[in-house]
Parts: structure tokens; C-alpha cells; sequence
């Protein structure tokens, strides 16, 4: 039941929830001429604001809280005796958005493998960005006569049989260094790349290339999946070099095994190459997810995400860039 408070205008007490209706409009439907501390709930913004007298002023600041995951494009593996790509750089936490506001987000590409027309190093992840916040794209594997790139995870190095190439580095609070190349042997085996959880693998022998680093595992979905594993190392022969969980791909050998991609959508580092008939892989694209009490939820999205539900939130995975208005 809704009863009009005496002496009110556009005022009413809804007796069947207690509490207050406000009247309700757009911001280009504000009054012309309002009363000094004239209140009303603006639709267009999802404020309550008041008329100070010289302007409309939201009454005080609206907010939700969201958990989020971001997850960075995922670096290539080299090209020949080269290192894994890294793993995209991984964030997770938690922060308030403000109501009304709109979130661009940015989902990260995964990089392309090392080719024999190039320098043969693996290309660095593209970043992912959302909330005000960057996740930065996986290194790329160093190849057969070179180190491994810095991303959010470092690509593993490369090895050309007589020197062993280091590593590149991961960044604080995303993802791990990788592993180095082995020198001083003629099958060349290079290191893994580093995952979010864990460096990428040292070449353990003149046989063996190093694995890929462990990536994150998050339950921001309601099941548990890892992200931004490190791409396995290549070699020219021996054993092969396995991908970290979390989408890294695994590293080629020069016999026939080719090298794999990273996962679509982990962040997964692309496998290192073992030479010409086994080049390196690409890296795996990132996603961005934040999740919000579906309570909330106001379902203003752009980008096409995949929406689900878990307990008392509502989820969003964007495998591609769009936004959310909260």
C-alpha cells in the first residue's frame, strides 16, 4: 500500500516495504525551477541527488562490491632450440564500482610464434585492462640465439648447443620468471616459461627442455580453473617438454613433434620451437571476469560476455573486449 505523506508533493510512503518512493526521473527531466534541497532518484545516473541551491549534487556515493580476474594475452614460444612463452600476467582481487558508471574492458590477444623470416624470439602477449587495472602480456621465448622477453610472466630461454640463454623476467604481483636454456650440449634444449604461480623450468639435461611454469587457479566462477600457464621449451632432440597447467602449450621437438598453442582464453604461453620443421607456437588470448551480487546485477554489458550464476553472484567472462555499467 502507498499512501501520500501530508502536505508532500511527489512524496509517497510505500507502507508495504517502509520506506520512502522518491520521485523518479531522468537527468533531462530535472525540474526547471527547483526548491533549494529538492531530492529526487536520477535513472539516468542510479543516484539520489539534491538541488544545493546552484546545482543537482548526488547525495552520497553508491557502490557495489565486484571480484575480478584479469588475465593478459599469453607470449609466444621461439622459434628454433627456443624457450616457451610466458604466461599472461595474472590479477585477482576484489573493489567497489560505483553505481552508474560505465567499465570499459580490454581482453589481451595471444602473441605469435617466432618464424625463421624474423629474429625467431616469440612475440610478447598483448595486456588486458579493466577497473583501472593492467595485466600485462606474456614474454615471448627466446629462440636458438637469445634470452627470453620480460612480460607478466618471462619467456623461457633459448639455447644454441654451446650457450644457454636466460629467462626473461615475470612482474611483481603477476607471474614468474622462465626458465633457462642448457649449454655445452648439441641438442640445444631451452627453458619453459614461467606461469602466474610458478617459474618456468631450468633445461634439467642435454636431452630434456624445461617445462612450463604452473599458472592460477581461481574459483571466481563457482569451479576451479587455472590460468597463465608457461609454455613447455623445445630442444633439438630428446624428450618433450610438457606446457604448465593453466593453457601453456608444449614444446616441439626437431625429430616431428611440434610444438602447441596456448589455451584460447587462459593465457596460456605458446610451446617453444626445436627448428625449421617445428617453429613455435602462439600464445593463448586472455579473458577478464568479475563477478557481482546478482542482487545488483543491472545486466548493461557490451561485448557479448558469457553470464552465469554461482550461489548469490552473477558472473561475467569476457573472452573479448566490452564493457560493464555498474
Amino acid at each position: 500500500m502507498t499512501v501520500t505523506i501530508s502536505g508532500s508533493t511527489g512524496i509517497a510512503a510505500n507502507t508495504a516495504t517502509q520506506s520512502i518512493d522518491l520521485p523518479q526521473g531522468t537527468t533531462a527531466q530535472r525540474p526547471a525551477s527547483p526548491a533549494n534541497g529538492a531530492m529526487r532518484y536520477n535513472t539516468t545516473l542510479n543516484q539520489t541527488e539534491v538541488y544545493s541551491g546552484i546545482a543537482w549534487t548526488i547525495l552520497s556515493s553508491q557502490s557495489v562490491s565486484a571480484s575480478y580476474l584479469i588475465v593478459a594475452g599469453g607470449g609466444a614460444g621461439g622459434y628454433s632450440n627456443a624457450g616457451g612463452g610466458g604466461g599472461g600476467g595474472t590479477l585477482a582481487g576484489s573493489t567497489s564500482l560505483t553505481i552508474g558508471t560505465t567499465y570499459t574492458i580490454t581482453v589481451g590477444a595471444g602473441a605469435t610464434g617466432g618464424s625463421s623470416s624474423g629474429s625467431g624470439t616469440g612475440n610478447n602477449g598483448s595486456n588486458s585492462t579493466g577497473f583501472s587495472l593492467t595485466a600485462i602480456g606474456g614474454g615471448g621465448g627466446g629462440n636458438v640465439t637469445g634470452n627470453g622477453a620480460s612480460g607478466g610472466c618471462g619467456g623461457g630461454g633459448g639455447s644454441n648447443g654451446t650457450t644457454g640463454y636466460t629467462g626473461g623476467a615475470g612482474t611483481s604481483g603477476q607471474g614468474y620468471a622462465g626458465g633457462n636454456g642448457l649449454g655445452s650440449n648439441s641438442y640445444g634444449p631451452a627453458g619453459g616459461g614461467g606461469g602466474a604461480s610458478a617459474v618456468g623450468q631450468t633445461a634439467p639435461s642435454g636431452s630434456q627442455a624445461g617445462g612450463g611454469g604452473a599458472g592460477l587457479s581461481s574459483s571466481i566462477t563457482g569451479s576451479s580453473v587455472t590460468y597463465a600457464g608457461g609454455g613447455g621449451g623445445g630442444c633439438n632432440i630428446g624428450s618433450n617438454a610438457t606446457g604448465g597447467s593453466g593453457g601453456g602449450g608444449n614444446g616441439g621437438i626437431n625429430s616431428g613433434t611440434q610444438s602447441t598453442a596456448g589455451t584460447a582464453n587462459t593465457g596460456g604461453g605458446g610451446g617453444g620451437g626445436a627448428g625449421t620443421a617445428t617453429g613455435g607456437s602462439n600464445g593463448g588470448s586472455g579473458i577478464v571476469i568479475l563477478s557481482v551480487p546478482t542482487s545488483q546485477y543491472t545486466g548493461t554489458t557490451t561485448g557479448t560476455p558469457a553470464v552465469s550464476t554461482s550461489g548469490s553472484n552473477t558472473i561475467m567472462q569476457f573472452t573479448a573486449s566490452g564493457s560493464y555499467t555498474a
